[in-house]
């Protein structure tokens, strides 16, 4: 006897490449030092596909690695938000951000 097939709540919407929440998982929101406010999504290696540059060491993120991306939860007034202040950082930078200095 074959199994019914699962309704649509359990399938994935097709990923969207403007829309990080569907296309790399959940989201959460951090608050740094200085108290700005971070919304962070953990990219898996298989959804990594190009290489990146981590603004915490300066360094590639080669396609294939599990990293971060974080953007400012609330855009800068004029700066347009959403795809334009994304960063993908490596997971240790981002950890420890706030005990490095600014370059």
């Amino acid at each position: 006897m074959s199994r019914p097939r699962r309704n649509s709540k359990w399938s994935r919407p097709s990923p969207d490449p403007d829309d990080l929440a569907r296309s790399f998982g959940y989201q959460r929101t951090e608050s740094d030092a200085v108290g700005e406010e971070w919304i962070v999504q953990q990219v898996t290696g298989a959804a990594a596909a190009k290489s990146y540059r981590c603004p915490g060491c300066d360094h590639e993120i080669p396609p294939g690695t599990p990293h971060i991306v974080a953007w400012p939860s609330v855009p800068e007034y004029g700066s347009g938000g959403g795809v334009t202040e994304r960063r993908h950082w490596h997971t240790a930078c981002w950890n420890s951000r706030g005990r490095r200095r600014r370059r």
